[in-house]
């Protein structure tokens, strides 16, 4: 092959080049451009008859090849590869020599340059003919048919995208932007890609269009996609991420309004339920709450009490299988965040027909417990009832009856708590007070942040019934063999203080020792609760978990026997499992995102940062921010020197809620 000019494609370019020497497959080669390089053998693609002189100089080589790739060039700009394709497509095979081609193309004895120049043209085209091993494969109808088709929506698509590159562009700097066509595929592009990145189903094109429109920022579509009224500001993005369910569908809301409408009949009055709405009920509650599913009264009872837990029978409204059962299931529960709360059923069952609203009817699940004074459990009874609730309290009005000392039942009710308290306790339980971290969001946009106490004496009532009811129904489901759910906690790693710990130090290192809670189908003991067996069907309009275990316990009650097989309550379990995980991890996100976003708020005004120390690590310093008890790392010797359990002052270097970081200094 010495001395040969050679044709061969250098990333989609057909280049000249004047065979050097030949040597075990290799080829050295100069090309038009004067470049010399070792070339295999097997990318040459044409070779000329004739061979050249290999002594010239480099310039005389380049102007030789030079005047060669440029006839060519001009004699591949004069084919017409259709109609040499129309002349061949219908011979019974399908394969060619580029010579007879070349020949049927020029209708004369082609030459060197007649074949390189319509091997060119084949390879500029590719509509009608492939070039492989040497042979020039002839397309069928057919595949040009389709050739043509996907040329034609890769031009519309690069049509789009150039529309859609300027109308992003247009959005980003705030300019009235006419609808464009496809520019609900460009937006929803961007969101694909914003969302999951390389897992969109389109990332590369999501890029490309990206990169046409000048938004190299990794938020930039976030801020893209509020401008063009996609999302709201402060978009709750792990939602998209996470695939929770928001809306609700309208046979779901269909069958809400169907549901509530019934209430009206009082159709829960079947004969089988034992009437308390003469009994003294109050809910206690937050301010704001608007979702009542528990009620508690209390009668004395000799030396003894009677208390009645009442829940809301959300089980008289769904039913297992129905559309919001379905939709339940997938939701797991309700989600409350700071600017938003979706609930696990539709309003107006949560906050209507569901809920035990102060002076209506609804249907209930009551737990009479006969206690002592000391908070012994005596006996109980659990009944399907008909209550009325008489008071609506909220958490700060019963705060101030009890100190006060003006209401006798609050008063018995609070006292039992702490018994109740005192024997879980007695059991192992551990009860870790961490403060709630409470976060608004300002008609400004503002974003404020408090801390309330999870164990004052109101809130410690509620809980310690509510954890009461929850034992109980474990036991009832357990003492005769009914398949459940339970909720069950090895004990700690390590248990570092008795009892019931005010020490937020001692708080957060005891948390580090829990151990993981566990959803069983089999009873087993919950060190946490310090109770040999526990479920929860206490929230039924809220948890998904305590909405099943409730349709469980009344289709007993009723003496219909179990709802839910073993099996079932296990197919449960995995569903309840995955949908917690998801809303778990959305909270925490945004949970995050409203305190990054608080920093960052505050961070111009200067002030330090209250700290306390948790941990010494090799590399760094654990710490909890005091006010807002987020936990952060302090670099290690770049500061006095502290010790776990020290208060400190550090301050913000940085705060980024959309990437979910921040850092803190000394």
């Amino acid at each position: 092959m010495q001395g040969k000019i050679i044709e061969y494609v250098e990333q989609g370019r057909f280049f000249c080049a004047l065979v050097l020497q030949e040597q075990d497959k290799r080829l050295r080669v100069m090309n038009q451009n004067g470049r010399e390089m070792n070339l295999p053998a097997s990318r040459v693609l044409h070779q000329t008859e004739r061979k050249y002189p290999t002594q010239l100089s480099r310039e005389e080589i380049m102007q030789t090849l030079h005047q060669v790739a440029d006839r060519r060039l001009a004699l591949a700009g004069e084919i017409d590869l259709e109609g040499v394709w129309e002349l061949a497509v219908d011979e019974e095979h399908g394969d060619f020599s580029p010579l007879f081609l070349s020949e049927l193309c020029f209708g004369t004895e082609a030459g060197d340059d007649q074949v390189a120049a319509f091997l060119q043209a084949v390879f500029a085209d590719r509509f009608f003919f492939k070039f492989r091993d040497g042979k020039i494969l002839v397309h069928s109808r057919e595949v040009v048919r389709q050739l043509r088709e996907r040329e034609e929506k890769e031009r519309q698509l690069a049509e789009v995208m150039e529309q859609g590159a300027r109308g992003l562009q247009a959005i980003m700097a705030g300019d009235a932007v006419a609808d464009w066509p496809g520019r609900d595929r460009c937006l929803d592009l961007v969101r694909q890609h914003y969302l999951f990145g390389n897992e969109a189903p389109e990332a590369e094109l999501a890029r490309d269009l990206l990169k046409k429109a000048g938004l190299a920022h990794p938020h930039d579509p976030y801020y893209l996609l509020i401008k063009a009224g996609i999302w709201q500001q402060d978009e709750n993005v792990p939602l998209h991420r996470l695939d929770v369910p928001v809306d609700f569908e309208a046979k779901q809301l269909e069958l809400a309004e169907k549901l509530a409408a019934g209430l009206g009949g009082n159709d829960f009055h079947d004969g089988d339920r034992l009437d308390l709405r003469d009994l003294p009920l109050m809910t206690i509650d937050g301010e704001f709450t608007r979702d009542f599913d528990d009620a508690l009264h209390v009668e004395r009872k000799g030396e003894d009490f009677l208390v009645g837990i009442h829940i809301a029978d959300v089980s008289a409204f769904i039913k297992p299988g129905d559309e919001l059962f379905l939709s339940a299931r997938k939701r797991g529960t309700s989600i409350y965040f700071p600017d938003r709360q979706i609930p696990m059923l539709p309003k107006i069952l949560s906050e209507g027909a569901c809920s035990l609203i102060e002076g209506e009817n609804r249907p209930g699940l009551s737990f009479l417990v006969h206690l002592t004074a000391r908070g012994e459990v005596v006996d109980f009874k659990v009944t399907r009832s008909v209550v009325r609730v008489k008071r609506r309290i909220s958490y700060s009005q019963a705060e101030k009856l009890l100190a006060a000392g003006q209401d006798a039942e609050l008063k018995v009710l609070a006292d039992l708590s702490l018994r109740l308290q005192e024997r879980r306790v007695e059991n192992g339980a551990l009860i870790i007070p961490i403060p709630d971290v409470n976060i608004s969001i300002n008609g400004n946009g503002r974003v404020q942040v408090h801390l309330g106490e999870v164990d004052t004496p109101a809130r410690t009532l509620v809980a310690e019934f509510m954890v009461l009811a929850n034992m109980l129904g474990a036991q009832y489901f357990a003492d005769r063999q009914i398949p459940a759910l339970y909720r069950c906690q090895e004990p700690p790693r390590q248990r570092l203080a008795p009892g019931v710990q005010k020490d937020l130090f001692v708080n957060f290192r005891q948390r580090r020792f829990l151990s993981r809670g566990q959803l069983l189908s089999e009873p087993k003991a919950h060190s946490g609760v310090g109770a040999s067996q526990y479920t929860t069907l206490t929230s039924p309009i809220r948890r998904l978990l305590d909405l099943a275990m409730q349709q469980q316990l009344s289709h007993v009650l009723q003496g219909k026997g179990p709802l839910y097989s073993g099996s079932d309550c296990r197919d449960l379990g995995a569903a309840i499992l995955e949908a917690q995980s998801r809303v778990n991890q959305a909270r925490q996100f945004r949970h995050r995102y409203w305190l990054f976003k608080y920093l960052a708020q505050e961070a111009g005004s200067g002030n330090r940062l209250d700290a306390l120390v948790l941990e010494i690590q090799p590399r760094r310093i654990q710490v909890v921010l005091t006010d807002i008890l987020l936990e952060g790392d302090l670099p290690l010797n770049q500061g006095p020197k502290v010790s776990p359990g020290d208060r400190i002052k550090v301050k913000l270097g940085k705060a980024n809620a959309l990437d979910n970081t921040f850092r803190l200094e000394w």
